[in-house]
């Protein structure tokens, strides 16, 4: 593998071989011909967003049309033996919320799904802005797949889908009142998980309630208050410390 290449992004590329053609999107061709400023026989690395990353050299590099030829292929680059699902209600503030999302790939996360909760202050959210986020941070990262991104799902919803999953299930919530443990003495390494993180509000009672009726354990991520992404951050920071050491 070259080191130090250029990297980008093409689903496409999938189950490529040596010697295949691939087209970079009309974002990545704007980079890398304009910004850039590469050229024809530069070699790039590319990545599928499914495990895989190769190196290419480029064959036409001309302004919003750049493709190039496969010329070495790496199986299962970087993935991890676990699967980190944060379900997170977005933040008023949506810099907050992209910030998450940035340092949640980062750390490693495969699935985020915006959740729709009573205390919500955001209930609107475009999601091309956030997969064109994804995308910048697989490839500053390194990271080789894609994390799902679902739509933004009220609460309900997503507890009638979650029950159905065999995960670790765990909602965070700062209700002291209500019994709860530390989160590392829950998840376990190279286990599935799917971790709720409300809104700035926090979770309603009704939704605690709702989500330990359908298996999730309730959490505490430690003594101090955190906020909506920063314990969102903090979840992934700690799945990959546990499950890299």
């Amino acid at each position: 593998m070259k080191e130090n290449l250029h990297i980008f992004y093409v689903p496409e590329a999938a189950n490529a071989t040596a010697g295949t053609l691939i087209y970079l999107s009309a974002d990545e061709a704007a980079h890398c011909s304009r910004v850039l400023r590469l050229k024809s026989s530069d070699f790039i690395t590319v990545i599928d967003g499914k495990g895989k990353m190769y190196t290419a050299q480029l064959s036409d590099c001309h302004k919003d049309n750049v493709s190039a030829v496969i010329t070495e292929v790496f199986e299962g680059v970087y993935l991890r033996q676990y699967y980190n699902h944060i379900g997170i209600a977005p933040t008023k503030n949506i810099d907050r919320f992209e910030w998450f999302v940035e340092k949640a790939v980062e750390f490693g996360v495969d699935e985020i799904t915006p959740l729709i909760c009573q205390h919500s202050e955001r209930k609107v959210l475009k999601l091309d802005r956030i997969e064109k986020i994804l995308v910048s941070a697989i490839k500053q990262s390194g990271n080789t797949v894609m994390p799902k991104l679902n739509a933004l799902t009220p609460f309900e919803d997503f507890m009638a889908l979650a029950g159905k999953d065999n995960a670790v299930k765990m909602i965070a919530h700062c209700e002291s009142g209500m019994e709860r443990v530390f989160f590392g003495n829950v998840v376990k390494k190279a286990e599935r998980s799917i971790t709720l993180i409300g809104p700035e509000g926090d979770f309603s009672e009704q939704e605690i309630v709702l989500a330990l009726k359908s298996g999730f354990k309730a959490v505490t991520l430690g003594e101090t208050r955190l906020r909506t992404e920063t314990a969102g951050v903090s979840v992934c920071a700690f799945l990959s410390c546990i499950n890299n050491s």
